[in-house]
This record gives C-alpha cells, structure tokens and sequence, in this order.
C-alpha cells in the first residue's frame, strides 16, 4: 500500500504530466491500470490463478509506467510485482511474471527512447528482487514443512503415549486379576469349606451359631469384593462395557436386592468415553445407590446419565423422608464416601454436587468426556 500511494503522489508530479499529450494521457491510463490490478490482487490474494492474473497485469502496466516516466518512481511497481511473485509463487510462475515486466518495460522503452543505461538497470533491480522473493519463499517453504514435521512428531509421541498407557493399563489389569481375584475365590471357598464344617458340629452352642454367622458375613463380603475387583479389572481393560450398559446393570442389580423400583434413563447421544471418566461416574451412582439404602430404605430412586457435547452428567435421585433415625437428612453420606467420590471427579476434572432439594437427595456427577 505504501509503495503504490508513493507511486500515485509522484509520479503525477513528474515529466511528463498525466493528461499532457499522448504521452500524459498514456500515463494516466498506466496509473488507473495499476490501481485496477493492485485493487485485484488484493481481492483474489487466496485464490492463486487469480492472483497470477492480476500480478502479470500489474507487472505489465508496471512496466509501460516505468517507460513512459523513467525519471519518477515508477520503477518500484516492477519491484514489488517481482519480488511479490518470487515470494507467493512458484519459481516457474514468478520467473514467467518477471519476463513479463521486464519485457513490456524494454518494449516500451525502445519505443520512446528510453536511455540504455534504463534500460539495462532497471530489469538487473527487478532481476535481484525476484531473486530476494525466490529466497524468502525457499525459508516460507522449510518453515512450514517444519512446522508440519512437528506437528506429525507430536501426533506420533501422542500416539505412542497412548499406546503406552493402554500397555500399563492392561498390565494391571492382569496382575489385579492374577494376584487379587485369585486370592478372593480361594478365601471364599475356603470359607465355605468352613461354613460346611461348622454346620455339621451339633447344635445348641451360643458361640457356635455366631462362628457361622461370622464365616457366613465373611463369605458375602469376599464375594463381593471378588466383584468389585472383577470391575475394576473390567475398567482397566479395553473390552469393559459401555456405560450405559454398566449402570443399567448397576440399577437391576440395586432393584433385584431390595426390592424397590430403580428407574434408569439416558439422554443425549452416547458415546464411548475414556475409562477414567467411566469408573467415576460408575462410582458415583454406586456409592449413591449405598447411600439410599442405608438412609432411605424402601424409596424408589432414579438414575439418569446425560451425554452432551464436552461432557457427561449422572444424576442419582431419591426421595427422602425428612430425618432419618440419625437425625440426618436421608440419603446423607455421614462417612467419607461423597468425599471420596468428589476427589476423584476433581482428579477427573469434573465436578460433584450432592444435597437436599424438593423432598429428594440428589447426587449429580458433571465430569468432561
């Protein structure tokens, strides 16, 4: 813009004048011309064969200026369209604009009878510039396919991250499963071994009735942490199953033990999500559905799992009397679970709110997937 403003202040000023003559009207045709082409080529700047129309016009009438006014400026339109195409252009293109110019300014500089040493020195200025453009384009060309090998360098590092990671998690999986799921089924059969073995000893003994009892508590719990560990594995590994497929499970189950009506939905569009951000929500609605019962026997609940573009929701609802025996509110966690489950949605980048409202305790889970 700098460089045609100087060109349109000057050479106006110089010999001879635009409308003056042949010569002065040639002059101010050349002028509107450039200022046509310019106007162009800043309008096709993204569409390359538009651009080389416009910057071959604007080297021709660049040139025609420079012979019809050697003495003003006009030589710095010739520089910018050679310099301009060896920048933006290939090399064939921008040595093919600068021909071009080159050839209309000695074509009209025969003509007029332009001095040789114009004649000479200004193509060996729009030569050199073409050539200063050829360089700037060769470093736009290294930079950018290095910018692309870099990007293609951290697809890769990330790709093997990942692969990295799933290796581990699998790893994992498999030592949980070989270390601990095995010692949970040979404690539990262990304890049904002696739950058998105490049932034959003869009746009547107070301390034995509560030896059974013991071994029989003992028994439940070793088989569900047997589990609880198969689901963790089952989160480790790459084949768990989707999430709404786990907490509708989660839901039948909660039904199928108490008897009470657990009401499971989904809305939005649901998709695979990372196994981070599963266990969690999973968690979640477990360590809620423990709470309803424990402070809520017999209310029905209602679990709901949102999917919308950046992240996912569980809400877990039930209705709660107005104290439970306590004097809590029911379905309040007096314990550490709600705490557990909101340092793990912080970890997870999520959030956890859970609390009181409309005669329901309400736990909702907001965590990004």
């Amino acid at each position: 813009m700098l460089v045609l403003a100087g060109v349109l202040v000057t050479v106006p000023l110089a010999q001879p004048h635009p409308g003056d003559g042949a010569h002065g009207v040639a002059v101010a045709v050349t002028l509107g011309v450039v200022l046509a082409s310019w106007i162009c080529w800043q309008v096709w700047e993204r569409s390359q064969p538009r651009t080389v129309v416009a910057l071959t016009v604007l080297g021709l009438a660049g040139g025609v200026l420079a012979a019809l006014s050697p003495l003003s400026p006009a030589i710095a339109i010739g520089c910018l369209v050679t310099s301009a195409a060896g920048v933006r252009l290939s090399t064939e293109t921008s040595l093919a604009i600068t021909a071009v110019t080159i050839a209309a300014f000695l074509a009209a500089g025969l003509a007029l009878g332009v001095p040789p040493q114009t004649l000479v020195g200004y193509p060996f200025a729009w030569i050199g510039l073409w050539a200063v453009g050829l360089t700037r384009h060769t470093y736009l060309l290294r930079a950018e396919q290095a910018e692309q090998t870099l990007a293609e360098t951290r697809r890769a590092r990330a790709a093997e991250t990942q692969a990295a990671a799933l290796a581990e998690r699998g790893r994992i999986a498999r030592e949980i499963h070989d270390v601990l799921a095995h010692s949970l089924a040979a404690v539990s059969v262990n304890l049904q071994a002696a739950e058998g073995l105490l049932g034959t000893l003869p009746a009547g003994n107070p301390e034995l009735a509560k030896a059974i009892d013991c071994v029989s508590r003992a028994g439940v719990l070793t088989r569900e942490g047997l589990a609880e560990a198969r689901r963790a594995i089952q989160a480790l590994r790459d084949d768990a199953l989707p999430l709404p497929d786990q907490l509708a499970g989660l839901a039948k189950e909660w039904q199928e033990d108490g008897g009470v009506p657990a009401d499971f939905s989904v809305t939005g569009s649901p998709r695979p999500v990372g196994a981070e951000a599963g266990l969690a929500a999973f968690r979640t609605a477990q360590e809620a559905l423990t709470n309803a019962r424990k402070h809520a026997p017999g209310q029905p609940v209602r679990i709901c799992l949102e999917y919308s573009e950046t992240d996912i929701a569980v809400r877990v609802v039930n209705a709660m009397p107005a104290l439970d025996a306590v004097g809590s509110p029911a379905g309040a966690d007096t314990g550490y679970g709600l705490t557990g489950l909101r340092e793990r949605a912080v970890l997870a980048g999520g959030t956890l709110a859970a609390g009181a409202a409309d005669g329901e305790w309400r736990v909702c889970l907001r965590i990004p997937a």
